[in-house]
């Protein structure tokens, strides 16, 4: 049985443990890329991702909001209506995120698996 030493089994960048301990989460990546575009109100950011609950979505947005990478407008109406948008620091995830959209076009467009040609 080989050893795995300590430069064997070193462990993961803090950086990068921070981003997937927030984009990690089920739904955030989604929030933040329907957000890209500019403020998008509650509902219809509910409509624009399917599946998602208000609850686990309203969970997400106080998340990103505490983070500081999204910001919570009240438009006074009537009627009273809320919108979301991303901060710089928000904006800022736009580069990263097309990226892994076009790793994804090639990596993952063969239903969600690795194409064989791909997994030498």
């Amino acid at each position: 049985m080989a050893d795995h030493g300590e430069a064997v089994c070193r462990q993961a960048d803090g950086g990068i443990t921070r981003v997937f301990g927030l984009f990690g989460k089920r739904w955030t990546g989604l929030i933040v890329a329907t957000l890209m575009p500019g403020p998008v109100h509650f509902a219809d950011l509910r409509r624009a991702i399917p599946g998602i609950s208000e609850r686990m979505l309203s969970d997400r947005l106080a998340e990103l909001a505490a983070t500081g990478l999204v910001v919570r407008e009240v438009d006074a109406g009537p009627p009273l209506r809320v919108a979301y948008r991303l901060t710089e620091a928000g904006r800022a995830m736009e580069p990263a995120l097309q990226e892994l959209g076009r790793w994804a076009e090639t990596y993952l467009a063969d239903g969600g698996r690795c194409p064989e040609r791909f997994r030498k």
